[in-house]
């Protein structure tokens, strides 16, 4: 049964098939000429309406054009708009980043496709349309007037045979009047001879007429006869035929115009096919464990968890006290900040020249500050003191990697230009040695730089790799208000505790601290800055600009010293009003002189904000003595200034 349902499907296909090539070969002998040899004003109508097809045609591909154009453009705006800016590039090390970069990328090669396709169809497929538009109405008009011609003269013919069949009409119809009056006066008796002899002549004459009417006639009809048979056999099918050209022309070339524009697209499908491929190789490459770890990297700080918040047993506490340690949070009109702070813009430090004397005092106090404070060009400091430890090793390392870049770059052009000086101190004819003597010293003097800027942070970076992770130790050398009295630092080391019952303690961290301090002024006062030799932005540099750090710098005795820094001080808590409060984020230990410790959550007064090194100096109640004063980490903390 399969058998005989697949040999008849075979069978019906060979049908079909052999139906088809019938039918083929019978359309190509068809023509206009011969089987629409009367239809001319219809093929007339349809030749027109085919090139106003293939001019819509047209039309249609330009607008797609404008389409495509306006796409890429808008294509390559968006990219434009979405290309990472200036200060997002630190997040460019982000896998997804990367990935959206490469995507942007993408998506501007895919514009750029969008504009080959627009081109191709403007100069190829367009240009083409519209120049065998224009060919086709020039031939199809000269057809139509070619035409208009061959019915006009058969027209012509035809009224002359009309009008020769109507004269031969007219004469026959004489001829035989003549015939009829000729025969009636011949039987009439009453005539004489003369009279039917002249209707004899007359009926002659009108014969004559009459076959040279006949003549004439029988003449135009063969001419007609022949010049129809010509038009109609050979003249308006020639004509048929040239429109039928033409016609199939227009149609040949709408295919090959739409064939071609598709090949145009297709031309370019691999390359889009290939930024597909790379859009889809940006997004598999995106990692989120990576991107995790980046930023672990970039955000890790090095400090410990906050430890477990102590009990508070307010029975044991004074009241009065406690209301005043939790001093109310300002308005809303007041600015809280976490962090570091702009000293520009916030109250300044007052009181930090009133102890001297002299304008060169002074004039040395402005430089360490200036020197202790110095920012890079985007606003940090140079040894990045004000990162947390893990940010600052990192930084610290890039700028190391990026000096030992430099060196090695200034080295090569050094090297460079020795080997010039050499060649040229060979043969002069080449160059004048003294040229490349400026560029030498120039370059020495660049790498020596960079040198002692390499030496400088790697200086940092050792420093910054032996701090404790927890915290850095403040200020040694700052006096410290403590239970109401006292404490200043001499050169010696050791602490003179103003307190009846104090003792000396020497102090091995404030006495190097403090000697590099009077260093520094000393190389100040000599005209040499060596402010990056080490020095750090902490207040173990002894440069801070607090009240408690510039007492005792050794000028005049210890004992003028200390009457000195008694009458400041007193002025100096008689003014000191809190200039807002703060909330401990973290617990601090206090570990070196100048600090105080705090535990996680407690409010303490701000009595001087952060000047850039990284410490504020806070005030609390104390139940025994009255109150205790000292410097936290600014990042340990959030501030609540008054407004």
């Amino acid at each position: 049964m399969l058998a005989l349902l697949a040999s008849g499907s075979s069978r019906s296909s060979s049908n079909n098939k052999l139906a088809e090539s019938e039918n083929a070969t019978q359309n190509s002998n068809m023509s206009w000429g011969t089987e629409l040899w009367d239809q001319n004003e219809n093929l007339a109508i349809h030749t027109n309406r085919g090139i106003d097809a293939l001019d819509k045609y047209a039309n249609f591909l330009r607008d797609r054009v404008a389409i495509e154009t306006e796409y890429a453009g808008k294509l390559r705006r968006l990219v434009k708009n979405y290309q990472p800016k200036k200060k997002e590039e630190e997040d460019n090390e982000f896998t997804s980043m990367q990935a959206f970069r490469n995507l942007l990328k993408e998506v501007g090669d895919l514009a750029g496709q969008r504009e080959v396709v627009s081109e191709s169809l403007q100069m190829q497929i367009i240009a083409g349309v519209t120049l065998l538009s224009k060919t086709l109405r020039e031939e199809r008009k000269k057809c139509l007037s070619d035409g208009a011609n061959l019915q006009q003269n058969l027209t012509t013919q035809l009224s002359s045979l009309d009008r020769a069949k109507r004269n031969y009409e007219k004469a026959y119809r004489d001829s035989e009047k003549a015939v009829d009056s000729y025969k009636r006066a011949d039987m009439d008796l009453n005539l004489s001879r003369a009279e039917v002899e002249r209707y004899k002549n007359v009926m002659t004459s009108k014969i004559q007429q009459s076959d040279d009417a006949k003549n004439e006639y029988a003449n135009q009809l063969q001419k007609t006869n022949n010049l129809q048979q010509q038009h109609f056999n050979m003249l308006l099918p020639a004509v048929l035929n040239r429109l039928q050209e033409l016609d199939e022309k227009r149609t040949r070339g709408f295919r090959e115009f739409i064939v071609g524009a598709a090949d145009v697209e297709s031309s370019v499908a691999p390359i889009i096919a290939r930024c597909m491929e790379g859009i889809v190789k940006a997004g598999e490459s995106i990692n989120e464990k990576e991107d995790t770890f980046k930023v672990i990297e970039r955000y890790q700080s090095g400090f410990t968890p906050p430890r477990d918040i102590p009990f508070e047993d307010l029975s044991k506490c004074d009241p009065d006290s406690v209301q005043d340690s939790h001093y109310s949070n300002s308005t809303s009109n007041s600015l809280t900040i976490r962090g570091t702070m702009s000293a520009s813009k916030l109250k300044k430090r007052v009181g930090i020249f009133g102890i001297f004397g002299s304008n060169k005092q002074r004039q040395i106090i402005e430089a360490c500050i200036t020197m202790k404070n110095s920012l890079t060009a985007d606003g940090q400091k140079e040894d990045f003191s004000d990162l947390p430890p893990n940010q600052r090793r990192k930084k610290l390392q890039a700028k190391i990697a990026e000096l030992q870049h430099k060196i090695a770059q200034e080295t090569n052009a050094r090297d460079g230009l020795m080997k010039m000086k050499i060649v040229y101190e060979a043969n002069s004819s080449l160059g004048n040695p003294m040229t490349v003597e400026g560029q030498l010293n120039e370059s020495e003097h660049k790498l020596e730089k960079l040198k002692v800027d390499l030496k400088k942070y790697q200086g940092f970076l050792e420093k910054a790799s032996q701090v404790p992770v927890a915290t850095s130790s403040p200020q040694a050398n700052r006096n410290q208000l403590q239970n109401g009295h006292r404490t200043s630092r001499h050169s010696n080391g050791s602490a003179d505790d103003h307190h009846d019952d104090g003792d000396d303690q020497p102090d091995d961290a404030g006495s190097l601290s403090r000697s590099d301090s009077e260093d520094n002024v000393a190389q100040i006062q000599n005209g040499h800055n060596n402010n990056n030799n080490g020095s750090s932005a902490s207040p173990e540099s002894g440069l801070g600009t607090s009240h408690t750090s510039l007492p005792g710098s050794g000028q005049g005795s210890a004992n003028e010293n200390a009457i000195g820094d008694d009458t400041y001080y007193e002025r100096e808590v008689e003014t000191l009003n809190p200039l807002g409060t703060c909330k401990a984020l973290y617990p601090f230990e206090a570990s070196s002189e100048g600090s105080i410790p705090m535990n996680e959550g407690e409010e303490l007064q701000v009595i001087e904000i952060d000047q850039g090194d990284g410490w504020t100096r806070v005030r609390r109640a104390n139940n025994t003595n009255g109150w205790d004063e000292g410097f936290v980490p600014t990042s340990y903390i959030e501030c609540t200034l008054y407004a």
